[in-house]
Order: structure tokens, then sequence, then C-alpha cells
């Protein structure tokens, strides 16, 4: 029996999330925020915290700079049951922080990477990575560290056993090139946003992009937002509808449909129930600021768990 259900390769960092700003922002002038706070950050932090809390058995591989954003950022991750016996401080450089400005449906991300550019695959530990049945990468393209060795790694864990799921994130520079296409033949479970699988398959709709990665990736679930998720899964599509909530705060909540989802299709569920659960635990982060402080609440999760027939 393997040690996890998952292992992570990835990136943390704390996010400031800044309420209440116009889009225009002066400069030379102090503007006044409404409403403050700071969360843990980063889609593969997100996704560890979350998915532990839904019951997977996680192992967690990081890098972190040697200071107070550092320590909180994996105070908050020791909170749940994932594994963190592989992750790392560096006394040199600083752990990265985003800095998030909600407008409504849209928000501005300002991120300083940090150490989150420098971790590489001479870092990361493949017995310990295939100690689990299935490995999870997030943020492709914040991960440069991990670029130039990433096909490699990809093969050794395809043959040792593993399945693979991939969430790219944006790519900041808007490339959507490096080692993307080398490694999306051997994705198992390929987890975008309606944008961001355009961009992959350099299509203008969903639908078309779908048409061409389908070729690719045998798992294609694509988070539409309230409106719900596409899956496709070989030639067959089908539309998942959204859980209806009023959010607070909408950051995080596609990293938590990651952990949603990913956690029922360890458990055996079909691609549909999966992408249900990835709605689900989505809507769930939405009830308090930031992607993992509703997880953190014990009643709320197990009570909004239950009442949407979580898959457990």
């Amino acid at each position: 029996m393997a040690e996890f259900d998952l292992t992570i390769a990835g990136e943390v960092n704390l996010d400031l999330i800044l309420y209440g700003l116009d889009t225009d922002i002066p400069v030379d002038r102090e503007t006044l925020a409404t409403g403050f706070e700071m969360t843990l950050g980063s889609s593969s932090a997100i996704l560890a915290h979350n998915i532990s809390l839904l019951g997977t058995r996680v192992g967690f591989i990081t890098r972190f700079g040697d200071d107070e954003m550092g320590r909180i950022a994996m105070e908050r991750l020791a909170e749940t049951r994932a594994d963190l016996s592989r992750c790392r401080s560096k006394t040199t450089g600083k752990t990265g922080v985003s800095i998030l400005l909600p407008h409504g449906r849209s928000r501005r991300i300002l991120t300083f990477p940090g150490v989150m550019f420098e971790m590489s695959v001479a870092d990361l530990d493949l017995d310990y990575l295939c100690s689990a049945r299935h490995f999870h990468l997030s943020s492709l393209f914040l991960q440069k560290g991990l670029h130039s060795g990433l096909h490699d790694l990809f093969c050794a864990l395809k043959g040792r056993g593993l399945t693979l799921s991939l969430d790219t994130n944006d790519d900041p520079e808007g490339g959507w090139d490096g080692p993307l296409d080398e490694i999306l033949p051997l994705v198992d479970i390929l987890l975008p946003n309606d944008d961001e699988v355009c961009r992959i398959a350099k299509k203008p709709t969903v639908e078309q992009a779908l048409d061409v990665l389908s070729a690719q990736v045998p798992t294609i679930a694509v988070k539409c937002g309230a409106l719900g998720a596409v899956v496709q899964r070989g030639s067959q599509r089908f539309q998942v509808p959204g859980i209806s909530v009023e959010p607070v705060d909408t950051i995080g909540a596609g990293d938590s449909f990651n952990a949603g989802f990913l956690a029922a299709w360890l458990r055996g569920a079909a691609p549909e129930i999966c992408a249900r659960a990835g709605n689900i635990a989505g809507a769930l982060s939405t009830l308090r600021p930031g992607g993992t402080e509703a997880f953190r609440e014990r009643e709320l999760r197990e009570s909004f768990l239950c009442k949407h027939g979580f898959p457990l």
C-alpha cells in the first residue's frame, strides 16, 4: 500500500488581500482599503492544505525563505495532516508573496516570486514522490527551476506507476510554451480554467480547445466559475453545474476545485462525480477570504460538504 495518496512538489507563499480599492489607483497618494486579510497562498500550498482536510494522505515538497512569511505559511500547512518532512527553508532568498486586489469579478494579482523560481528537480526526492499513487504539479510557469528536468521527472514517475495531474495556472509572460508541450502527453488529468484551456490549445473557445487537447490528455476538467465545470473524458464531454452560493471571495476557488476533484478521483469516483466534488470544494472556499480560510473552519467545512453530498 502506498504511503500517500498524493504527492505535490510546489511553491508556497502568503496572499495579502486588500479589499475595496478602485481599479484606477492613483500614484503618489495614500489610498485606503476597506478590508485586509492575510492567508495561505499559492496554488500548490492551497491544494495541499485543502485536499488534506478532505481526508487525502498528502506528501508535500517545497522551498521557502528563512523568514517570517515562510514560517507563517508553514504553520498554516502544519494545521493539516499533510506530511511536510521534505519541506526545506533557504537561508538565501525570501518567501514569495502575492498582493491581491479584488475588483468584483476581476482582480489584480501582484506577485514577488522569491524562492519559488529556484526549486529544481535535483531538490526533489524521487522515492518520496513515488511513495504515492498520484503526483500533482501546479503553477508550471512560476516553477522555473523545475523546467529543465521536468520531462524526465514525469517519465520517471510514470515508469514507477504513478498517475499525473497538472494545473498550469497563468503564464505571466504570456508564452504558454516552455516544457508544456513536452509534458502534456504524459499528463492523465489536466485542470485548467476556461481561459487557460484556450491559451494552452491556442484556440478561441473551450469547445475547440477540448477538441485539440482530448487527443493528448485522457481527462480534462475545465473550471468555469459559477457555471461549474466542463469535463472531457476521451470522446465524452459533459457540463457539471456549479453550486449556488453568495461568495465572499473567489481567490483560490480553482485550487479548491482541484482539491475536491482529485480527492474524489483518488477514491475511484467517475469523472462527473469528481467534477461535482470539485464544484462543492470550490464553492466552499468562496465563503471566506482567500483559498483556505473556509476549510480551516471545521464546522463550516463539514456542514457544507455534508449538505451538498461531497463524496467522502
